[in-house]
C-alpha cells in the first residue's frame, strides 16, 4: 500500500490518510498480524505531524480493526473465524511477523484445493517429522578434513544438548541408510555434497555459519609490515582458504605460515618463527605445548589469539530452532506441578 496525501483536499488530511489505512485492512493488504508502519515512517512517507498519526492509530484501534502491543507496535487483528482473541498470543508478541507467514500458507494451500483438515495433517506431519529428526543430529566433513567436523562438534554437543556425532561423509549414505530419523549437519563448504546423499534418503541437511573471525581479521590488518604470523588448526581445510584471505587482505606485508596442531614438525617451526599465532580452540594445548618446548630457544615468545568458537552462536541458535530444541530447553527448565507443590 502506497499512502497518498492531497495537502490541497477539502478531505482533511488525517481523514484522508484514516481511510487509506481502513481500505489496506479492508483488502487484506494489511492482513491479520501485519504490522504497521511506525508513527515516524509514516511521517516520512505522508508529512504528517507524529501526534497527527497517533490519534489515527487510536481510532483505529477503536473500530477493533488494529491493537496495539507494548513496545512491539500496532497490527492488524485477526477477526471472526480468523481466530480474533482479544488477548495478543504470546508467539505473536515475540514474533510479529509469524502469524502473516502462518496465514499466507494456509490460504495458499487452501487456494490449491487443500481442506482445512489436510493442511492440518501437513503442518503437523512436518513438525513431528522435524521434531523427531532432532533426535540425533550426524556431523559430516569429507574425511579428508575430518579436523573441521571436530570443530563443528566441540561447538555443537554441549550447545545442543542432543547426541551429535561426526560421520565421515564417504560414510553418510550407509549410515542414513541403516537409521530412522536424522539430521545432517554440515558447514556451507560441504552442504552441495551433503544434500546429495540425504536428500534422496529424505533426510534434511542444515549448512551452519562459521564464525566471521572479525576480531581476528582486524588484529591481522594492524600487525606492522612483515609481521610473521602462524595459523594453527586442526582443520587442514580451513587453513588454505586462512591463507589465500589474508594474503588478499595484506598481500605480501606478512609471512604467514600455516600448521596443522598433528604436524609436530611444522608446529615446532612455526613457533620459533612467528611474532603472533591465531589458532582454534582444539589446537590451543598443543600450540602452548610447543611453546613451552622451544622456550630456551625463542628470544620473546609469540603472542597468541585463540579463536574460542569455529561456528557463529547466531547459526548454532538458528540450528536449535530448527530440530526444536530451543521449546525442548525451555519446557524441560519449567518446574513440574509437582515441584511446585513441594516449592509451596
Amino acid at each position: 500500500m502506497q499512502f497518498h496525501i492531497q495537502p490541497d483536499s477539502e478531505i482533511p488530511a488525517s481523514k484522508q490518510l484514516f481511510d487509506q489505512i481502513q481500505f489496506a485492512i479492508a483488502s487484506r493488504q494489511f492482513p491479520p498480524g501485519h504490522r504497521l508502519p511506525s508513527t515516524r515512517q509514516l511521517a516520512t512517507i505522508t508529512g504528517l505531524h507524529r501526534n497527527t498519526i497517533s490519534k489515527i492509530y487510536r481510532q483505529l484501534e477503536e473500530t477493533g480493526l488494529v491493537a496495539s502491543h507494548a513496545g512491539s507496535g500496532i497490527y492488524v487483528r485477526a477477526q471472526g473465524h480468523e481466530g480474533g482473541a482479544e488477548r495478543p498470543s504470546p508467539v505473536l508478541e515475540q514474533f510479529p511477523d509469524a502469524f502473516e507467514l502462518v496465514q499466507t500458507s494456509i490460504d495458499q494451500m487452501l487456494a490449491r484445493g487443500c481442506s482445512l483438515r489436510q493442511v492440518r495433517r501437513l503442518f503437523l506431519t512436518e513438525i513431528e517429522w522435524r521434531l523427531r529428526c532432532s533426535a540425533r543430529v550426524l556431523v559430516t566433513v569429507p574425511r579428508s578434513d575430518l579436523g573441521a567436523g571436530e570443530l563443528m562438534l566441540q561447538d555443537l554437543a554441549p550447545s545442543l544438548g542432543v547426541p551429535v556425532e561426526l560421520v565421515p561423509m564417504e560414510e553418510l549414505a550407509r549410515v542414513l541408510e541403516e537409521t530412522d530419523s536424522a539430521t545432517v549437519v554440515t558447514s556451507r563448504y560441504f552442504i552441495g555434497q551433503a544434500e546429495a546423499i540425504a536428500v534422496p534418503l529424505s533426510v534434511r541437511a542444515i549448512p551452519v555459519d562459521i564464525h566471521d573471525y572479525a576480531e581476528e581479521i582486524a588484529t591481522i590488518a594492524q600487525l606492522p609490515q612483515h609481521s610473521r604470523l602462524g595459523i594453527v588448526s586442526i582443520s587442514s581445510g580451513f587453513l588454505r582458504p586462512a591463507e589465500r584471505i589474508i594474503h588478499s587482505l595484506r598481500g605480501d606485508d606478512l609471512l604467514v605460515m600455516t600448521a596443522q596442531a598433528s604436524d609436530a614438525y611444522k608446529l615446532n617451526a612455526l613457533v620459533r618463527t612467528a611474532r603472533t599465532i591465531v589458532c582454534d580452540r582444539a589446537s590451543y594445548a598443543r600450540v602452548r605445548q610447543a611453546i613451552e618446548s622451544a622456550r630456551e630457544d625463542l628470544i620473546r615468545p609469540p603472542e597468541i589469539m585463540c579463536s574460542e568458537s569455529y561456528i557463529g552462536q547466531k547459526s548454532i541458535d538458528t540450528l536449535k530452532r530448527e530440530l526444536g530444541l530451543g521449546e525442548k530447553l525451555r519446557e524441560e527448565s519449567q518446574p513440574t506441578d509437582e515441584s511446585q507443590l513441594h516449592l509451596g
